[in-house]
């Protein structure tokens, strides 16, 4: 999946810095008329505008502060010029939404200022299509993609050196202006907002810098439903507005290549020749030039021209900091493989009163911010030139509670064999290494890496038992896989690293993205290099890459680990058993009760539902290996018949077969009165839910249908899987057992309510970049062969039920045939039973 490109350092600080009294126009202009008595309807003379209370601040252009007005001067040299805007909410009301905090951006593009007459005009610019200025068709891409003016403005005065103008720009800030707001159309919505109130909102303060001006500003809004202090009948948010100078020239795009995971920024070039409109996609990442050309080009490691810095928030505290540059700079050991020295590096906030030289608005800066949020998560985002896809700046978002995470899935997942995850307090090192390699993973998303979820299943699973193996390689080729504890390794193994860390695939992504090249004046001067080092890691699965889209793809999954899902996910389930009968002795302090206990049950249940997903994916699945088209072999492969049938077998034996052992009675009785049988029900149904999936049932059509006559793994036909399913959970009825357990009863039950829906949905209404992984099931084989299972199943709960002597059983049953008639009559869609 793409992530999207969040914004730039929040601002820490309120208010202007810099100040200088604001200079009268020379009496010169004033005699031509620049700074001298303004036309009607025009520009003032200066001194009436820029008053001598003015609070002013030089920088990329300069701000004034009169009163309650703010004012920008804005030189002739920027006119015209690319400024990329950053909006974010630089305070947030509690309870906006988990994934909203202080610095979230709201709107990334680029922005020109443009003088017409007497007026100024703030109006975008897109790069999403373009031509060479040079080309005839480039008068046809201006035309064809006129770009909306976001406010206009009346000169205020004529700068005092006759080379720029002011306006005032207060209204664009203090009224409700789209591109600058801080709720979205939903959340306008579902706040229910009536208006923005304009006296209640207002500019906070403007900062000018050499390469980026700053705006806060607070929006206030009325509304009937807001997320928190609901008798305001309010929602305030204090916004960040920046204006960031884009280099002149946009540094040499690199091209993408699907086979090699990075973010990017998408074009369509009209100006080439290709016969059609060409998309180009650049990757995002920093500008990274050698200091010595000479010695890199010699194979030397070379310092770069501009290193990329971060700076921790003065908020992180002290005891996480070194871990939080560790994590910063673990990734010099990949940029040495493209050839750079200390590329990367992580500084320490000034001290208390020494924060002369450092302010955290000024974009030269990037931040590892750390944020006092219950939110479980870390975030890692960047913005960037669009006509090149450059970073110019960074935020590493952790916020306080994602501690929290590590500390429970440690216990969960490797307390069986970690006994240093044993416990609600979990030793500093064990904990500061797990947050370490969480910011080393985001500073991966800032370096321009997506998720690569399919990279976990180049390793072995037994590779993952093994300590040498582990310590070197961690538990996947990549940081940037969702592979975070090792959940393999067993108790007597002697694993003693069960996190992630910077590995194989990490090293080739940025050597890839980040060598230097020289004499390159267009992308198309370097993607031969470029092709021939993939080409190079061909085959090797340590070098694949793949987000994992889609969710048909079992080498591909989210938290999985290893190159075997069944065989992982038995290891887990194993590790699983040992930690849950601990549970309530690791979770226990003195003098509290059981709420942590009651969270980290509830999170075993989760992973225990995720481990089982893993495995359920093989069925119907299909493998898929990016492949330029001078490669040889198909992309997608679906997955053969055997091991899909061990994979039912596995769910069969670990899910069907009800897992007892989750269900322990000194856990649930400290934790709920009631709740356990329908949790577990829930559990075991929605797996059952994911292998009846109406896409995944396509799938196996298909896969019968395009491969069953050709070379490879055999396939699965649906009528054998739909057999086997049944088989299994209506295993009672096939071996005549006199009483069905009120488990497997609830199991049988979601398995009919599950059939019953596949009778009348049509499929999933999928975005349109998925909608042709769908299926009508109306018009396909899926509908049918519910309709046969429910038939049968109908047919084995009669007759069950006039055997059966155990009344409850008898009742289930009964139920259950009369459900199914029901469906069948309903609207006439079934007929006769049986017929």
């Amino acid at each position: 999946m793409r992530l999207a490109p969040l914004a730039l350092a929040l601002v820490l600080f309120a208010g202007c810095a810099g100040t200088r009294p604001a200079a009268a126009p020379p009496a010169s202009q004033a005699a031509n008329g620049r700074g001298g008595a303004a036309k009607t309807g025009g520009p003032k003379p200066y001194a009436e505008v820029v008053t001598d209370e003015a609070v002013t601040d030089a920088g990329l252009f300069t701000v004034h502060r009169v009163g309650e007005k703010l004012l920008f001067e804005v030189p002739d040299s920027l006119m015209g010029r690319d400024l990329l805007s950053v909006v974010r909410i630089a305070q947030v009301p509690a309870d906006l939404g988990g994934f909203i905090p202080a610095g979230a951006k709201r709107a990334e593009g680029v922005l020109r200022w443009e003088r017409v007459g007497d007026r100024v005009l703030l109006r975008t610019q897109s790069y999403a299509a373009v031509a060479d200025e040079a080309l005839p068709i480039a008068q046809s891409v201006r035309v064809n993609n006129f770009e909306p003016v976001v406010a206009a403005f009346p000169v205020a005065a004529v700068a005092p050196d006759g080379a720029g103008v002011v306006v005032d720009v207060t209204d664009l800030y203090g009224k409700d202006t789209p591109a600058l707001s801080g709720l979205t159309v939903a959340q306008r919505t579902r706040f229910k907002v009536r208006r923005l109130d304009e006296a209640r909102s207002f500019v906070d303060g403007a900062k000018s810098f050499p390469e980026n001006v700053n705006v806060r500003y607070t929006t206030t809004y009325d509304a009937a439903a807001p997320p928190s202090n609901a008798g305001t009948g309010t929602v305030s948010l204090q916004m960040f507005h920046s204006f960031v100078l884009l280099p002149r020239e946009p540094m040499t795009a690199r091209l993408a290549d699907d086979r090699v995971g990075y973010f990017t920024v998408r074009q369509i070039d009209y100006g080439r020749d290709d016969q059609k409109a060409a998309e180009r996609e650049y990757v995002r990442r920093w500008r990274l030039v050698p200091r010595d050309t000479a010695a890199y080009l010699r194979g030397e490691l070379v310092e770069p021209v501009e290193p990329i810095v971060y700076t921790l928030d003065p908020a992180t505290p002290e005891r996480w900091r070194p871990y939080f540059c560790q994590g910063v700079e673990d990734w010099n050991r990949s940029f040495e493989v493209a050839g750079f020295q200390n590329a990367i590096r992580c500084e320490m906030p000034p001290a208390p009163g020494d924060s002369a030289a450092f302010d955290p608005e000024d974009v030269r800066y990037s931040i590892v911010r750390y944020v006092a949020s219950e939110t479980r998560n870390a975030t890692g985002p960047s913005v960037s030139d669009p006509r090149s896809g450059e970073i110019i700046e960074s935020d590493i978002i952790w916020y306080h509670n994602h501690i929290r995470s590590y500390r429970n899935r440690l216990m969960i997942e490797t307390g069986a064999a970690n006994p240093a995850a044993r416990s609600l307090q979990i030793d500093e090192a064990l904990i500061g290494e797990t947050m370490r390699q969480v910011i080393a993973h985001e500073i991966g998303h800032a370096l321009g890496l997506p998720h690569n979820m399919i990279a976990s299943s180049a390793f072995p699973v037994d590779s993952l038992r093994s300590p040498t193996f582990t310590s070197e390689f961690g538990v996947a080729p990549t940081i940037m896989d969702y592979t975070r504890q090792n959940y393999v390794a067993q108790p007597g193994d002697g694993v003693t690293r069960f996190v992630r860390q910077i590995g194989p695939y990490d090293d080739y992504a940025i050597n890839w993205a980040y060598r230097w090249y020289p004499d390159v004046a267009t992308p198309d001067d370097e993607t031969a290099t470029l092709d021939a080092l993939v080409a190079a890691r061909a085959g090797d699965p340590v070098y694949r890459f793949s987000t994992g889209r889609g969710g048909y793809n079992p080498d591909a999954q989210t938290e999985d680990m290893g190159d075997d899902p069944v065989a992982a996910s038995g290891y887990a389930v194993e590790n699983l058993k040992r930690m849950v009968p601990n549970l309530v002795a690791w979770t226990s302090t003195p003098g509290e009760g059981y709420d942590d206990l009651a969270e980290i049950y509830g999170e075993t249940l989760g992973m225990w539902r995720r481990y089982m997903g893993h495995v359920v994916t093989v069925v119907g699945g299909v493998r898929e290996t990016p492949k330029a088209s001078d490669q040889a072999g198909v992309v997608f492969e679906p997955v053969g018949r055997q091991e899909q049938e061990r994979a039912l077998a596995f769910l069969d034996a670990n899910v069907f077969e009800t897992p007892t052992w989750l269900l322990d009675p000194e856990i649930l009785r400290r934790i709920r009165p009631t709740g356990a049988v329908d949790g577990l029900r829930r559990a075991q149904v929605a797996v059952l839910n994911g292998l009846l999936d109406p896409m995944r049932l396509g799938r196996l059509v298909e896969a019968e249908a395009v491969d069953g006559g050709r070379g490879g793994a055999a396939p699965y036909p649906l009528a054998a899987f739909m057999d086997d399913l049944r088989a299994d959970v209506w295993a009672e009825l096939d071996a005549r057992r006199p009483a069905i357990d009120v488990y497997r009863r609830n199991l049988q039950r979601g398995y009919v309510e599950r059939l019953v829906a596949l009778l009348t949905e049509d499929g999933p209404d999928l975005p349109a970049g998925l909608r042709h992984l769908g299926v009508d099931v109306s018009q396909s084989d899926v509908r049918a062969a519910a309709r046969g299972a429910l038939r049968r199943v109908r047919e084995g709960a009669e007759a069950g039920a006039g055997r059966t002597r155990d009344a409850a059983t008898r009742d289930h049953l009964l139920d259950v045939a009369a459900r199914v008639d029901a469906a069948f009559d309903a609207g006439g869609r079934g007929g006769a039973v049986g017929g």
